[in-house]
């Protein structure tokens, strides 16, 4: 017998076990009784055949460099075919990426088809060819709360290889970011990360852990990913770098000219040069002269400010050619408050929209460093409960989905957090609405975000030490009569309900369904 077909055949069995299990309908609602994970990995094992995922829409503006991976799962080697791809645009049939040059301003509507020997998928993608990139919150990694100082060209050519053979990548994640420390310091420890800060013409000198930035971008290029970078606009980054006061022009040249996809613009040191009194026009002179900056290269760059949420950044991060800004601190000083931090994002929820995002930080499961300490990573000692709660509290807020952790250290418990399908369409909805937040006690609260198909995504929480009972009630969806809903973590579905959905949440946990008619 073929020991792979076995191995699987034996876990799908055990899948549909589970199912049968956790099904239970009732005449007037239905009851789910969750328990307790203790680590239990709850989404299921992808299957052999492809299942095409990713966003439905897709933003980049004409003329500059187009690249797109599609999103998919499945037993490789799968052949790829499109229908309706611009002239512009190229399919490579054996690995699903596209590349060329984006097309005239325009709506694009292509037929994505995906085959392997196991079966076969199709879904529809609108390529929207305009001003706007980021159309869905961004995906991807960062090395900061990993790697801190200790990152290398080495590491980020390792996370982009992960993240093609763990999965990632097959559920949209994208961007393989390097945070602060990529440049030369005046002082340090490591003394490979000393020298001049720029070379006789002005141009910013990279370290000597990162001999090649055009190469590294070229590698993750060629993987159908992209690549992120960091600076700030003061004269030194938070970690004692070279910033980009005074060279922000040049800087952001030499970024596109090295290839890169995203800035991660960190306030830092300007808050030298601002001042104590800061005014509004203040918070925003930096990012607004960034922004017209990035505008102006011949590609598109996601620009990401990071100030902590000062000035009220959301009310005007779109106005300065923002895609996406941070809303508050650095979340790894205060990891044992994502549910506090999550229900400030919900309350600035109607300044999310398609391209501008509401950004609360990064995800940090697996294995994390000390943020006070920059320290080497350990597992996190966040309860296992509480992790699905983080990843559905992002996907429901539609907050950009960057994963933090170490990319050598993935185990399947954490691939199960960060590359759920059904939780992931939830955060890439079109409609970039945030989940309005009804609370239930001290303790308990709902969460409710409306997506394109009419359906309703709901997550009942429960922030508390001991198991609780939550509901929902249709009427507080806006909806009347039998309607389906679906278990998301699991991928399962749980029948229809004439009025209301309840569940035994977990403590310090979420059950996350969807409800469609």
């Amino acid at each position: 017998m073929n020991i792979k077909l076995f191995t699987r055949s034996l876990a799908l069995i055990a899948v549909i076990l589970m199912n049968i299990a956790l099904l239970t309908s009732f005449s007037n609602g239905i009851e789910l009784n969750k328990g307790d994970e203790n680590g239990e990995i709850l989404t299921p094992v992808p299957k052999p055949e492809p299942r095409i995922n990713g966003p439905l829409v897709y933003g980049c503006r004409p003329g500059h460099p187009f690249l797109y991976r599609i999103p998919c799962q499945g037993e490789r080697p799968i052949k790829f075919k499109i229908k309706g791809l611009p002239a512009e645009l190229k399919l490579d049939p054996a690995t699903g990426i596209i590349t060329g040059t984006v097309p005239r301003k325009g709506v694009y509507e292509i037929s994505i088809m995906a085959k392997n020997e196991a079966g076969k998928d199709s879904r529809k993608l609108k390529i929207i060819a305009g001003d706007q990139p980021a159309l869905t919150p961004p995906m991807g990694w960062n090395h900061w709360y990993a790697h801190y100082d200790r990152i290398t060209d080495q590491m980020m050519r390792e996370a982009a290889e992960v993240m093609i053979t763990s999965g990632m990548a097959d559920v949209g994640y994208q961007y393989v970011n390097i945070d602060d420390c990529w440049m030369n310091a005046e002082k340090n420890n490591d003394p490979l990360r000393i020298g001049p800060l720029r070379d006789d013409k002005g141009n910013i000198n990279p370290n000597k852990h990162f001999p090649d930035m055009k190469g590294l971008t070229d590698y993750i290029h060629n993987k159908g990913l992209k690549a992120g970078i960091y600076t700030s606009p003061g004269p030194r980054t938070c970690g004692g770098f070279a910033g980009a006061w005074q060279h922000e022009e040049q800087d952001a040249k030499q970024f596109a000219n090295w290839g890169f996809d995203f800035l991660k613009y960190d306030w830092c040191s300007y808050g030298e040069l601002a001042g104590e009194n800061v005014t509004l026009e203040g918070y925003q002179k930096p990012y607004k002269q960034m922004g017209k900056i990035l505008t102006s290269q011949d590609r598109d760059i996601v620009f990401n400010l990071c100030q902590y949420g000062m000035g009220e950044v959301w009310k005007w991060g779109g106005e300065v050619d923002a895609h996406c800004w941070r809303t508050g601190g650095d979340l790894g000083f205060e990891l044992d408050r994502i549910f506090d931090v999550a229900l400030k994002n919900a309350q600035i929820g109607q300044y999310n929209k398609a391209g501008e995002w509401n950004d609360p930080d990064y995800i940090q499961i697996g294995w994390i460093g000390n943020a006070g300490k920059m320290g080497i990573p350990e597992l996190t000692p966040m309860p296992a409960n509480m992790q699905y709660a983080y990843m559905s509290l992002w996907c429901l807020l539609a907050a950009p989905l960057i994963y933090s952790g170490d990319m050598s250290k993935l185990d399947d418990f954490t691939l199960n957090i960060l590359c759920n399908p059904e939780v992931i369409a939830v955060n890439q909805d079109p409609l970039g609405k945030c989940a309005t937040v009804i609370q239930r006690d001290k303790e308990c609260f709902i969460m409710i975000k409306t997506l394109v198909d009419g359906s309703t995504a709901v997550g009942l929480f429960n922030r508390g030490k001991n198991q609780a009972d939550v509901s929902v009630d249709w009427s507080e969806l806006k909806i009347s009569g039998d309607h389906h809903v679906r278990d998301l973590w699991r991928e399962i579905e749980l029948g229809a309900s004439a009025d209301k959905f309840s569940a035994a949440v977990p403590a310090q946990g979420v059950v996350m369904i969807r409800v469609s008619k």
